[in-house]
């Protein structure tokens, strides 16, 4: 695609924005969500489902969107960004922080937002999030799409977290096992979870930086060391790292296949899987899976590319759909 950099150096994305509008939306159990409004304010309303969970958003994701076009709504899910009480706090309670609290969420804020429908945009955990969403709300979407799809199966979980992708990273995996015992290292999951929850910074904090370096450092085809500089924060990787671990010892509180079982409420609605061929946190596997349970939805599969939306190529395949969804 042609470059829109400001810079002018290559880039698929749009030039960087800023929010016409800032707020804070309270959704109960004392969660209060950051939110912002970017682009055009009678624009196409799209909301973009930011990974983790507990990832928040940043300001570039504004970019893949048509600001001429789209109204584009980012928010921090609970626990995590500028959305607050935070999860890294040692006293940190996650009980209201569900799939199914986030769904509640996204609802709360559209008709907060007065938006009758809109499309909604997930990467990695958003893409969970995006279908939970839409096989629940199906009215409240007009498009979807999806980028890196992960669906929390068990053997999604335990390719990442219990020991599969050791072997194309065997140096980074050492470094992921080194804070655990060998005797608990066959339940890697469960193993952090009882050190990310320990109050006391000194065990929770090493134990959120080596789960959190572990993901950033394999997000990419070529690493990016910038791009695990950012997620390494001592507050966001605790964050980051609580919430997904949480999440994940609960299997997302869906039942085993759900969200790829349940992929037939989605018919008729427009959608684009964007995956990166090489992408080892969330493999091409369950896009594959979820295409042929939902073979309306076309699949596209970046050949040079793994999972961060940080890449180019992926970048492209994702302002390619947007752009296409935007006249709509």
């Amino acid at each position: 695609m042609e470059s829109r950099g400001a810079s002018g150096a290559s880039s698929p994305l749009y030039p960087p924005i800023e929010p016409y509008d800032t707020r804070e939306l309270l959704v109960g159990d004392g969660q209060r969500l950051y939110v912002e409004q970017s682009g055009n304010p009678d624009g196409k309303p799209v909301v973009f489902l930011h990974g983790g969970p507990g990832a928040g958003t940043s300001p570039w994701q504004r970019q893949l969107f048509d600001p001429e076009k789209y109204r584009i709504v980012l928010f921090d899910q609970r626990g995590c960004g500028r959305s607050t009480p935070h999860a890294s706090a040692p006293d940190a309670d996650l009980r209201h922080n569900t799939t199914w609290h986030l769904v509640a969420d996204l609802e709360m804020l559209r008709k907060n937002l007065g938006i009758t429908a809109w499309q909604v945009f997930g990467g990695s955990w958003g893409s969970a999030l995006a279908l939970a969403y839409a096989q629940t709300h199906p009215e409240s979407v007009t498009e979807i799409v999806l980028r890196g799809v992960f669906t929390l199966r068990r053997v999604e979980l335990e390719w990442f977290y219990e020991g599969g992708a050791e072997a194309i990273f065997p140096d980074l995996w050492e470094r992921f096992v080194a804070p655990i015992p060998v005797l608990e290292r066959s339940r890697m999951i469960d193993a952090y979870h009882r050190r990310l929850f320990d109050a006391d910074p000194a065990v929770h904090r090493p134990a959120a930086l080596a789960w959190t370096t572990w993901e950033a450092s394999t997000l990419t085809l070529r690493p990016d060391p910038e791009l695990v500089a950012s997620m390494t924060d001592a507050d966001a990787a605790t964050a980051f790292a609580r919430i997904e671990n949480h999440y994940f010892v609960h299997g997302g509180w869906l039942r085993e296949g759900q969200l790829i079982e349940d992929a037939a409420r989605l018919r008729g609605i427009p959608a684009v899987i964007v995956q990166g061929r090489y992408d080892v946190c969330t493999p091409a596997m369950t896009a594959w899976d979820l295409h042929r349970a939902w073979p309306e939805a076309e699949l596209v599969i970046v050949d040079d590319a793994g999972h961060s939306a940080t890449e180019p190529s992926i970048q492209a395949a994702l302002v390619a759909a947007t752009d296409r969804f935007a006249a709509r």
